[in-house]
């Protein structure tokens, strides 16, 4: 595997960890205790906050923030400008105010523009189709569509459609 290579421009955190071979590109942030594994790809603009954790070969595109509460397994792809929320009543002062954990499990893709709503778990090889608001958990295998995303289709691991739901 290659080494790591971090852009001039990007900041990442002396507290963070970055996995062999993985590309950080322009404007990047990773901050503090962020743990992102081997051979991944963390394309243009994108940030990831604080003690979030990223698998390994995982391609997070271009304007992609990851905020803490957001955990990725391995071979993720986040299409660009996908949205991750972690606060169920967002408020800009809240003493009350709680993370919503949100997973993506091995495999699954984000599509361009799609907004994952935090509290749930994108299961295994899933795939949520670009511009979709996934609202609640995606079954693995499950290829979802829309606003509310709901199941189309059964897909297989490279995402070609292998049935109904």
């Amino acid at each position: 595997m290659t080494d790591t290579y971090i852009h001039p421009t990007a900041t990442v955190s002396p507290a963070a960890s970055i996995g062999a071979g993985t590309k950080v590109w322009i404007n990047v942030q990773v901050r503090e205790e962020a743990s992102i594994g081997e051979g991944c790809i963390l394309s243009k603009d994108v940030y990831i906050d604080h003690a979030v954790a990223i698998g390994a070969r995982c391609k997070i595109q271009n304007g992609v923030s990851v905020y803490n509460g957001v955990t990725i397994g391995d071979d993720v792809f986040v299409g660009p400008n996908a949205a991750f929320t972690n606060d169920k009543v967002p408020r800009a002062f809240n003493a009350d105010w709680t993370i919503t954990s949100t997973r993506l499990e091995n495999g699954c893709s984000i599509g361009a523009n799609s907004t994952i709503v935090c509290g749930i778990t994108i299961g295994e090889f899933a795939m949520v189709a670009a511009g979709s608001v996934v609202t609640r958990d995606v079954p693995p295998y499950t290829l979802v569509v829309g606003n509310p995303a709901r199941p189309v289709a059964k897909i297989d691991e490279a995402g070609n459609r292998v049935g109904p739901v």
